[in-house]
């Protein structure tokens, strides 16, 4: 079976304080405005979530896109508050909940730009970026023009660091891919000692975001490959 090839048509990142940020696409203000939102909406999300809006109004203004989200951990810190508060007996909150699941940003995003095609949350256990590639080759091999895969995570409350692989940080990234227009996404074999799925050596939104901008190999060690973009 031939595999469907893969475009990069173009991108936006946010990454809180990162330093010698030069390209324009990538943000690196500490607090998103997520003024793409109206205000009832907007106030439902952190600043992760309000990232990711901002970012796909730019990239898809009129609301037509197909979108795909992958996120390891999701909304950690509501997820654990509410069931702190099982725990505690305390009676739960139905809005804090619907806005502690994985697909509840494309959710609001999807209100605010009133967009009707498919939405898709994953999460893979640490091999997030692979899942979402994977999905936006079928959906550009089944004639889809135009699919937008949002890359974002945070670090675990501090808890519970001890038990997930060392975060390199909260960021997001937002790639739009095509079948034929951009630069051609290839994966390539690379040797690797590593199996572990939730290895350290899994990509996370901060390894991308370095990818966009130097175009080095992005290695995923639990796969055994690695992706380049060509010119």
């Amino acid at each position: 079976m031939t595999t469907a090839a893969m475009y990069l048509h173009d991108w936006r990142a946010w990454q809180p304080n990162r330093p010698t940020a030069v390209d324009p696409r990538l943000s690196t203000l500490e607090r998103p405005g997520g003024q793409s939102l109206p205000a009832m909406l907007r106030r439902r999300l952190n600043g992760l979530g309000r990232a990711v809006c901002d970012m796909l109004a730019e990239l898809d203004p009129e609301g037509t896109a197909l979108l795909i989200h992958a996120s390891r951990h999701g909304d950690g810190e509501r997820t654990l508050e509410l069931l702190y508060a099982l725990a505690e007996g305390e009676t739960l909150s139905p809005a804090r909940f619907g806005m502690s699941v994985h697909n509840a940003i494309l959710g609001v995003q999807s209100i605010a730009s009133g967009n009707r095609r498919s939405l898709q949350a994953l999460a893979a256990s640490g091999d997030e970026l692979a899942a979402l590639f994977s999905e936006v080759r079928g959906y550009l091999a089944d004639g889809a023009p135009r699919v937008i895969a949002v890359f974002s995570d945070a670090p675990v409350p501090a808890r519970f660091a001890g038990f997930t692989p060392l975060s390199r940080g909260t960021a997001a990234v937002a790639l739009a891919f095509t079948a034929a227009q951009g630069r051609r996404v290839r994966s390539v074999p690379v040797a690797t000692s590593t199996t572990d799925p939730g290895s350290q050596g899994a990509p996370q939104p901060i390894d991308v975001i370095d990818w966009l901008a130097d175009g080095a190999l992005l290695h995923s060690p639990q796969r055994g490959l690695a992706w380049q973009l060509d010119d």
